[in-house]
């Protein structure tokens, strides 16, 4: 008899970790079989997840513990070496963003899981909000006509709070930049929208965080959208307090829309020629990281997909050559200064 569960592993308990367990414990058809993380046991909130618990992956990997997918919650440079033994083991993965810190390694994994016939879900949970997939419908149905400029504005809060002495964030072989840990999220929203840039220009600044990272807070990019129009991106973690917006303004030849609030969970302007603006359920709030906020709770959605799409209901919402491509984009962006 074929299990009717997805069986799940999640590697990497931090915040992001524990909101992937607690989704594949809530989803319909999925089961969680392992929690795995490098600390102590006793340091972490295990006591409503009754599944065993490893140090290693290779511990897990070990056990002969029965798993379809793993879930990998971990430091973003680690994210790519865990895909690949993962997939190397026959199994398939889930993972946060960015799914590596460079291009070569995104490449790794996909010939990897192509080789092994298994699946890579990138995690980009804003696609599921509300008010992106609403401008995606418009963007699709061409009914802003065609697009002459959009603006992105990413302005939040990182301070000591969030870069701890000893975190991995922070520190760019696991941090990766802004660009990756912060920002990535809006960055795949515009390529899902508008596809591939060129003619990429970028500017940036170490405004107050030289003590607390290895890389920028801020930065201002200007480029081209391959398919028409130019776009712009302006960003910063340098923000005091608390975050203030995240916001994307798009200009078109038939009107004007601009989704803001502090994680882009608002239509804050719809001014388009003969179109009235439909009612949008409510964007979740943004994940809890403690002292901050930052996208928004819809890692249901994501698990959601794994299971529907491994059971053959559904395609896969986010692949992994669109992880790729966010992967590029930061890159080339961060090659252009």
């Amino acid at each position: 008899m074929i299990d009717k569960y997805i069986k799940f592993a999640v590697l990497g308990f931090g915040h992001i970790g524990k909101r992937h367990t607690e989704m594949i414990v809530r989803t319909k058809d999925a089961k969680l079989v392992a929690i795995i993380d490098v600390k102590d046991k006793n340091e972490l909130e295990l006591d409503e997840f009754n599944v065993p618990f490893f140090n290693s992956l290779n511990d897990f990997l070990d056990s002969g513990i029965e798993v379809d997918v793993i879930n990998i919650a971990t430091p973003n440079g680690y994210h790519a070496q865990q895909a690949l033994e993962c997939l190397k083991a026959e199994k398939h993965v889930v993972i946060e963003k960015p799914m590596a810190l460079n291009k070569s390694d995104a490449e790794k994994v996909i010939f990897t899981a192509l080789n092994k016939q298994k699946q890579v879900f990138a995690v980009m949970q804003n696609r599921y909000s509300p008010p992106s997939k609403w401008i995606k419908d418009i963007v699709e149905k061409k009914i802003l006509g065609e697009i002459f400029l959009v603006q992105l504005n990413c302005y939040w809060n990182r301070d000591d709070r969030y870069y701890k002495k000893g975190s991995w964030h922070g520190d760019k072989d696991l941090d990766g930049g802004t660009l990756f840990t912060q920002f990535s999220h809006f960055i795949d929203i515009m390529y899902w929208l508008f596809g591939d840039i060129s003619n990429i220009q970028s500017k940036f600044k170490d405004f107050n965080h030289k003590e607390l990272t290895d890389f920028e807070d801020s930065g201002f990019i200007s480029f081209d959208f391959n398919e028409g129009g130019m776009g712009s991106l302006n960003y910063s973690t340098s923000v005091w307090n608390s975050n203030l917006e995240s916001s994307m303004t798009i200009i078109g030849e038939n009107g004007s829309v601009k989704i803001g609030g502090q994680y882009m969970d608002k239509v804050e302007i719809c001014n388009i020629k003969d179109y009235e603006m439909p009612h949008l359920d409510p964007t979740n709030p943004g994940n809890d990281y403690g002292a901050y906020k930052g996208s928004a709770q819809n890692h249901n959605f994501v698990i959601e997909n794994v299971v529907a799409t491994l059971k053959g209901e559904e395609f896969i919402n986010t692949n992994a050559l669109e992880g790729l491509k966010v992967v590029d984009i930061i890159e080339r962006i961060y090659s252009n200064k």
